[in-house]
C-alpha cells in the first residue's frame, strides 16, 4: 500500500483498487483509521482528536489531488507523493 504522505507523524496511505466510496488509510502512534476524502472516520481511530483534526484540514488542502491518487490507484496506476501540512 503506497504512502502518499507524512506529517506530524501522521502516515497517509492509500490502497491500489480498493473499494468506493473513496477514502485513505491513516496511522498515528500505532492506531489505523479510514478516513473518507469528505474527512469522516468510516472505521478505526487514531486515537487523539487533533490528528483527526489535522487530516481532516490535509484533506480540504489537498481535495483535488487525493481524487486524482484515488482515480490512479483504481486504474493501478503509481500514486503521486501529495505535500504534507505544514
Amino acid at each position: 500500500m503506497p504512502e502518499i504522505s507524512r506529517f506530524f507523524g501522521i502516515v497517509v496511505r492509500m490502497y491500489y483498487d480498493d473499494h468506493d466510496p473513496p477514502h485513505i488509510h491513516v496511522e498515528y502512534q500505532g492506531r489505523k483509521a479510514k478516513i473518507g476524502l469528505d474527512g469522516e472516520v468510516v472505521n478505526g481511530s487514531l486515537g487523539s482528536h487533533t490528528a483527526v483534526r489535522l487530516v481532516r484540514e490535509w484533506i480540504g488542502l489537498r481535495k483535488d489531488e487525493l481524487s486524482r491518487d484515488w482515480e490512479l490507484a483504481r486504474d493501478r496506476e503509481p500514486l503521486d507523493r501529495i505535500d504534507p501540512l505544514e
